[in-house]
């Protein structure tokens, strides 16, 4: 079965990941599925002892035996009866225990290792999923994970167990019920099953529309502020009814599909009685079975009916599942695009000399960059200018190996940056993005993530610099003060002090300053610019910028045109040549690039 998107349950690839996360817990699979047995063996043998009453209780009627012989029969049945309880308890006991620890190690495996393989993940799939479909997928992995081994504890092993013990124990004694005790179970399977097909692609579909409704609504929610300043409320009201309206309608189409089930497996399980009765009835008329036999098959046939319905129970639930399973594991088959080489080794930036040798770079077919060559020397800054689009950014994100060039090299310190290990390269390195997005944490803890052994001084330190001091000692909480999601409860120009704070904290040789100042007022800005002198002495400094003034103290300003080198120079040099820079100059004046 496939969706609209062509995507189909792979079950086999399915079962096998399930597996592969389940099998460091074989030893207690295995004391579960014996608790299992001890205990649809326990009920079995509870019926067998009716049997023995019934029968004792006809002789005793008929004269066959006398009164003490009946005592005798009824007090043996009650101690393996006590006994039988006290078993059936124990061992639904350490059921429960089992299958409890079982299922909880096995959802943190689940959710460790597709979190840790989604982070992994290389910077362009993150800007092409969103973030709400990938915690919906996370979360319903989970829980599917859970589901799954209900579905094999509770449902499959219990109607395997109770089957091929009552099926074996009426076949002792009768083995015509025997097999109509089989046929029926095969009829009512079977028949769930195929139902049961039939709800995959609108289970798929369900999961679907739910993954988009949730995608929206973190959509929605990152930018409030927008619908806000809009006045957009009542819109976006309309839009989350329609996308609830699709959720509801998918979900509906495949929780119709069984009210089918129902009636069916209804009509089987009385077929199936109506025919145990009357074989069993017929021979026990003719003499060919005693009444407590005749007891003892209804009543192990009617045992089936619990284990029957779970098992139907657990076969929705197992494609439930495995439909969740599917929108999650599809994730194992994504290699990430930029790759550590196996003898990968750890980055160590002494001088910080950066170069582009030959670099080439194409976003799919559209080519970015056509054999780029720039050297930023150690301890100077280089700025980048250009329009949007230019690939200023691009050329960032190509030094942080979000993104590996297709051609050429980029070399720190004469060395190829691929020759490294990726976490060990970035934390060499020091950034203040563009856009600043914070942890919904305190100022504090998102400054010291940049350097997570940092002492409280160095913290602090840092604060001042960042010119931040005086705003956090207006705070009632200081330091402590929870920013909110993404860090929302900050201006854009304290969120971007927060960044400049977290780089100063890091202390690395290499930085890079991606309009590190465009979201501050000019007094700040001013402080700022200062700060960022002291901080720029003494390392190789990366300059994105729009605004031109901020990069007239640079070492080397170098004009991007269409991924192209079009000028270098300092700015003095540059403003005046007849060129780009100077008719950038010339439309801001002082201002932005537009």
């Amino acid at each position: 079965m496939k969706n609209k998107h062509g995507e189909k349950i792979e079950f086999m690839f399915n079962l096998r990941e399930y597996w592969r996360l389940m099998k460091k817990y074989k030893g207690r699979i295995a004391l579960l599925l014996a608790f299992s047995l001890a205990i649809e063996a326990s009920y079995v043998t509870e019926r067998y002892l009716f049997k023995i009453i019934t029968d004792n209780g006809a002789a005793f009627a008929g004269k066959e035996i006398l009164a003490n012989a009946l005592v005798q029969a009824l007090l043996a049945v009650a101690v393996v009866f006590i006994l039988l309880v006290a078993v059936r308890t124990v061992s639904k006991w350490f059921f429960i225990h089992f299958i409890n620890s079982i299922e909880n190690s096995a959802i943190t495996d689940l959710k460790r290792h597709y979190f840790n393989h989604i982070i992994q993940l290389s910077h362009s799939f993150h800007s092409s999923h969103r973030t709400g479909s990938l915690i919906s997928r996370l979360t319903r992995g989970g829980s599917a994970m859970e589901r799954m081994t209900d579905v094999l504890g509770f449902n499959i092993t219990s109607l395997v167990f109770n089957l091929s013990i009552v099926a074996g124990s009426i076949a002792f004694f009768d083995m015509a019920s025997a097999v109509i005790v089989l046929l029926t179970t095969f009829a009512f399977v079977i028949y769930s099953y195929i139902l049961q097909r039939k709800a995959e692609e609108p289970n798929l579909k369900a999961n679907e529309a739910e993954d988009i409704e949730k995608g929206n609504i973190a959509d929605i929610f990152l930018n409030i502020d927008s619908i806000k300043y809009f006045g957009k409320e009542n819109m976006i009201k309309a839009r989350f009814e329609r996308l609830s309206e699709n959720t509801k309608r998918a979900y509906l189409k495949a929780w119709n599909i069984f009210r089918w089930t129902d009636s069916g497996q209804s009509l089987i399980i009385a077929s199936g009685t109506f025919l145990l009765l009357y074989f069993s009835i017929t021979k026990f008329i003719h003499g060919e079975l005693t009444l407590g036999t005749l007891v003892f098959i209804y009543t192990a046939y009617g045992n089936l009916a619990g284990p029957l319905y779970g098992f139907v129970h657990g076969i929705r639930n197992f494609y439930r599942a495995m439909a969740d399973f599917q929108s999650l594991f599809q994730y194992s088959k994504i290699e990430p695009e930029v790759k550590d080489k196996p003898n990968a080794k750890e980055c160590h930036i002494r001088e910080g000399e950066i170069e582009f040798k030959n670099a080439c770079f194409s976003y799919g077919k559209r080519k970015i960059f056509r054999c780029f060559t720039l050297k930023a020397p150690k301890n100077r800054k280089t700025a980048l200018v250009g329009h949007s689009g230019s690939g200023k950014s691009t050329l960032v994100k190509m030094l942080y190996r979000l993104y590996d060039v297709g051609e050429g090299a980029i070399l720190i310190d004469g060395k190829d940056i691929r020759d490294f290990r990726q976490e060990s390269l970035r934390s060499e390195m020091s950034i203040v993005p563009q856009e600043c997005i914070l942890f919904d944490d305190t100022i504090y803890q998102n400054i010291k993530f940049s350097k997570p052994h940092a002492s409280h001084e160095e913290v602090m330190r840092a604060i001042k610099f960042a010119q931040l001091d005086r705003f956090v000692a207006s705070l009632p909480l200081k330091e402590n003060t929870i920013v909110g999601e993404r860090g929302v409860k900050l201006s854009g120009g304290e969120k971007q002090r927060v960044s400049i704070a977290r780089a100063i904290l890091a202390d690395k040789k290499i930085l890079v300053l991606d309009e590190a100042t465009s979201s501050l007022d000019s007094e700040t800005e001013m402080q700022i610019q200062m700060a960022l002198a002291k901080l720029m002495e003494g390392r190789t400094t990366i300059i994105i910028a729009h605004r031109l003034s901020t990069i007239m103290k640079a070492d080397k300003i170098v004009v991007l045109r269409k991924g192209e080198i079009v000028q270098i120079g300092n700015h003095k040099n540059l403003i005046r040549q007849k060129g780009e820079y100077r008719k950038l100059w010339n439309l801001q004046k002082g201002g932005y690039i537009r």
